[in-house]
């Protein structure tokens, strides 16, 4: 990991301006923000570690666990949650033991809700690894998921 920490921020100069694309550009090379990164960039920023945390977290984008090889992103727009976006994050949750924002142990799969996909004509929908599943139900959804599906 020190290696290829290194590797970013030898394309920064160390400001503290740079905060934000130093966090963007580790978090899209780990896939998160693992904490030996925090520490190092604030390090190489001079800017406390308090502070990076503060920046890091006040962003929805940046994220502190690794996401799962599925990443599944439920849409709560107003045509799916009209339509049981709801029920439908609940049946996942339920199915796969996870609370939205979680990761299973076994890093299969992440959980997250989005404000809109942009497929309201398909709603209610979702969508794994950015494939986007249409006209889903509860039933649907946890389908997905049960042991032997095909996704």
């Amino acid at each position: 990991m020190e290696e290829r920490l290194k590797a970013i921020l030898s394309s920064f100069e160390g400001k503290g301006g740079e905060l934000i694309p130093i966090l963007q550009r580790v978090q899209t090379e780990f896939g998160y923000l693992p904490q030996q990164a925090m520490l190092g960039i604030a390090r190489f920023t001079r800017v406390p570690e308090s502070r990076v945390y503060a920046v890091a977290t006040f962003y929805a984008q940046f994220r502190f666990t690794p996401i799962g090889k599925n990443h599944i992103v439920v849409c709560r727009g107003t045509a799916c949650h009209v339509r049981g976006a709801p029920r439908i994050l609940e049946a996942i949750e339920k199915q796969l033991g996870i609370k939205e924002g979680e990761t299973t142990p076994d890093l299969e799969y992440s959980l997250e809700t989005v404000a809109c996909i942009g497929a309201c004509g398909l709603s209610p929908c979702m969508a794994i690894n950015n494939k986007v599943k249409a006209k889903m139900t509860p039933k649907k959804a946890a389908g997905l998921f049960a042991k032997g599906a095909q996704r």
